[in-house]
């Protein structure tokens, strides 16, 4: 297994020292925007959103006027992270204390009659705290108006299940509560990057929110004990069952996330899947009737595993897992969790050391979400890990295309997760040679500083997501390995992303954000070399004097470079071809834009090489700018017609 991320941290502490009313360093950020009528609080997993929550919600019911509050999770089990909290003790003017009467989180459907009454008759009493699932929030509103909800506030949690898309009931309720009501709302999430392009609000909405993010490198940078943390992909052939130790460790505590069933990688049998897995690490000895904890006892060295079967879909049976897990006190509870669509959101094993996952994952949200399992700060790990076991395209698999369009999905989405796990860089416009040096600043020839609140407020707050899109998006998977122009991508696919996420954007203010992904993509500045009194920055497979730093040197690499450095380190001559076939099969069209970028490069070709680009060339650029000279010809014989 190769890891593609590998992040060091300090160990400062400061992420998990507490202020003087008991605040975390993410949670007093949160407390400072309390004011807000609209709050979008963006952290990770494990930074201590549901107690941000706590502190801010008691606040407004003190001191803002808000009579109630309510609590939307997306699913049951997150439910207990609002449970009764004693904060008083740590310096807060007041406890969490909601009624037991009103989480709703309890077992039976979401829209069942007695949670809906519950839901209204909590509305019309004294209460002032309710918890419940997105699904109950969305049955119980069918039946109101909307000004039930003056002076209350909605706090929604895992905020990337809402959605703009006018399918979505939880995002069309949002919308209607923020416009015929007084309401407050506090949305939580660790991403804002849902993966199915749909916005989570429209930019209109977006824009009456105040922000406050808290990003991974300060989470990690700040912990006691965690100091390190890896993300890499396995590649099998065959039955992903029969690889499965080659990854799995029964030594660390690990999450295992087998494939939906849905899925390609799926053996269309989970229960049968879970067996194997067990088989292969040994022999099922007992299962405690009371907790379900199944006790496997390892080939290796007879040493007694516990082990959680999460994948089990009896309700009963599922239940006293979950509750068994929901109590850990120690290290020693339990050794190895196997799951399918559970512990991932909310899920809190803090002494879990590897998040493996079977299949690629079709959001950066979901990848976010199960990293997170294994990034608590916790005194038995210094190393945290997460793998993806993907499955290699087979050259005789009819479904030779979407095996490589999840690789390299997988491989990209990767490729943002090391922005987002390493420290913020600054970038300005280099202005003349005798600026002095700044510390954590690179300095750049032609880059253009935001002119508008709005491109700061997506600088500061959306960039990762924005390159989730790009890095994700179908049209830029397929120019990833080359038959591309870098500038034609950096100058052309990502503008017409970023326009398509903001429309309300103007053209500067695009090529303004546009400028600042590409160099986030590009740049890297941790690879800075010095030689004598000069430094020295990687692009692409050369090493660049930074006093030359310019932004059009920048836009002519290509961003997806490291994704090739991995491709070609990682896997087989015969699956690299396979991808470049399957790409070739599914080139992107030309356009006029494309085309006038390119045709100055034909121009040269012809003069370097005394000869037209062939189509039949093995170079991958020299059959695109062939590509361009017949389009540029066509259009030609069009005009003259």
């Amino acid at each position: 297994m190769t890891d593609i991320v590998h992040v060091t941290y300090r160990k400062t502490g400061e992420s998990t020292k507490n202020n003087l009313l008991g605040m975390r360093d993410m949670q007093a950020r949160a407390y400072e925007s309390r004011d807000a009528q609209y709050l979008l609080l963006k952290a990770p997993p494990a930074s201590g959103k549901s107690r941000a929550l706590m502190f801010l919600a008691l606040d407004k019911l003190d001191n803002q006027g808000v009579k109630k509050v309510i609590v939307a999770v997306p699913e049951r089990s997150i439910g207990s992270s609002f449970e009764k909290t004693d904060l008083k003790s740590h310096g807060f003017f007041a406890n969490w204390e909601p009624n037991d009467l009103y989480n709703l989180c309890t077992p039976g459907s979401e829209g069942n009659k007695s949670k809906v009454e519950a839901f209204h008759n909590f509305l019309d009493n004294d209460e002032r705290i309710l918890i419940c699932t997105h699904a109950t929030l969305r049955f119980a509103c069918d039946e109101l108006d909307e000004s039930k909800f003056n002076n209350v506030l909605l706090a929604i949690d895992e905020f990337h299940h809402v959605s703009a898309d006018v399918n979505s009931r939880l995002g069309e309720l949002l919308r209607d509560i923020m416009l015929k009501s007084s309401a407050h709302i506090i949305a939580m999430t660790g991403s804002y990057f849902r993966g199915d392009r749909a916005p989570v609000l429209k930019p209109e909405d977006e824009a009456k929110f105040t922000k406050v993010t808290y990003n991974y490198y300060e989470q990690l940078n700040g912990y006691t004990y965690l100091k390190s943390l890896g993300i890499g992909y396995h590649f099998y052939q065959g039955k992903y069952t029969s690889a499965i130790l080659e990854v799995l460790d029964t030594d660390k505590k690990t999450i295992l996330h087998i494939p939906s069933v849905n899925c390609g990688e799926s053996t269309k049998d989970k229960h049968n899947e879970v067996d194997f897995i067990l088989d292969e690490i040994g022999t099922v000895i007992d299962q405690d009737a009371d907790t379900g904890v199944i006790y496997v006892k390892r080939k290796s060295d007879d040493k007694i595993l516990k082990v959680a079967d999460l994948v089990e879909d009896t309700p009963k049976e599922r239940d006293k897992i979950v509750n068994y897990l929901r109590n850990i006190k120690s290290m020693d509870d339990m050794d190895l969790i196997i799951a399918l669509g559970m512990a991932k959101e909310g899920f809190d094993w803090p002494y879990c050391e590897h998040a493996l996952t079977v299949g690629y994952r079709g959001s950066l949200t979901e990848i976010i979400q199960i990293i997170g399992r294994a990034t608590r700060d916790s005194s038995n790990k210094t190393h945290a890990q997460f793998t993806n076991l993907i499955a290699q395209p087979d050259a005789n698999d009819n479904q030779v295309k979407i095996s490589v369009n999840n690789m390299l999905k997988a491989i990209t989405a990767s490729l943002l997760m090391e922005q987002v796990l390493a420290p913020n860089w600054k970038f300005k416009t280099k202005l003349s040679d005798e600026e002095e040096e700044e510390s954590g600043v690179i300095k750049i020839i032609g880059y253009k500083k935001p002119s508008s609140k709005r491109v700061k407020e997506i600088l500061e707050s959306d960039i990762n997501d924005l390159t989730a899109n790009i890095l994700q998006d179908d049209i830029m998977l397929k120019a990833m390995p080359g038959s591309v122009d870098p500038e034609v991508i950096n100058k052309v696919l990502i503008p017409r992303i970023i326009r398509i996420r903001y429309p309300d954007l103007s053209d500067n203010e695009v090529e303004e954000v546009r400028q600042h992904v590409v160099i986030a993509l590009v740049v890297n500045p941790e690879e800075i070399k010095e030689s004598g009194d000069k430094r020295f920055i990687r692009m692409a497979d050369t090493f660049v004097n930074i006093d030359d730093l310019h932004i059009d040197l920048i836009d002519q690499v290509n961003p997806f470079q490291k994704a090739f450095e991995f491709l070609s380190k990682s896997v087989t001559t015969q699956v690299l071809k396979i991808i470049q076939e399957s790409i070739d099969a599914t080139r992107i069209n030309m356009d006029t834009e494309e085309a006038i970028i390119l045709w100055p490069k034909i121009q040269e070709f012809v003069k370097t090489y005394s000869k037209e680009p062939s189509l039949g060339s093995n170079n991958p650029l020299e059959r695109r700018l062939a590509e361009c000279l017949i389009y540029l010809r066509k259009q030609k014989r069009n005009q003259g017609a």
